[in-house]
């Protein structure tokens, strides 16, 4: 079996969290989401599609259990200061307010995708191989 490239992989969560937040039914007038359970679904598979990246560019799979956002955060601290600014925001934007509290704010969930591709990108100058590295 083939692997896929994580950059890719990543890549492809975004795309599938594209699709799920249609679902949420926008609503113009308002400038929301309506239905919090699909932006809570679009935040985690954002979320979800940024550890993929991180996974491939930081090493924090070392000891037992699953690694904190504060081992991803030391991790980036090491490894690239602009990633951890994109962690950091990115984190709080989309595993907080989208995949915990659901939020339906239009431009909430607009900041979570431009977070998640920010966090994508830089892994992908940073992924060995790359031809940005």
């Amino acid at each position: 079996m083939e692997r896929k490239n994580p950059i890719e992989e990543a890549r492809r969560y975004v795309a599938n969290a594209k699709e799920i937040i249609q679902k949420a039914n926008y609503d113009p007038e308002l400038n929301i989401y309506t239905d919090g359970k699909y932006v809570k679904m679009a935040g985690n598979t954002l979320w979800n599609g940024c550890l993929v990246a991180m996974d491939a560019v930081l090493d924090v799979r070392k000891g037992k259990g699953r690694p904190s956002i504060e081992k991803y955060k030391e991790a980036a601290a090491k490894r690239d200061k602009k990633l951890l600014a994109a962690i950091v925001a990115g984190y709080d934007t989309l595993h907080l307010h989208m995949g915990y509290d659901g939020t339906k704010g239009k431009k909430s969930c607009d900041l979570g995708f431009e977070y998640a591709n920010d966090i994508i990108d830089r892994c992908a100058l940073l992924y060995p191989g790359s031809a940005c590295a």
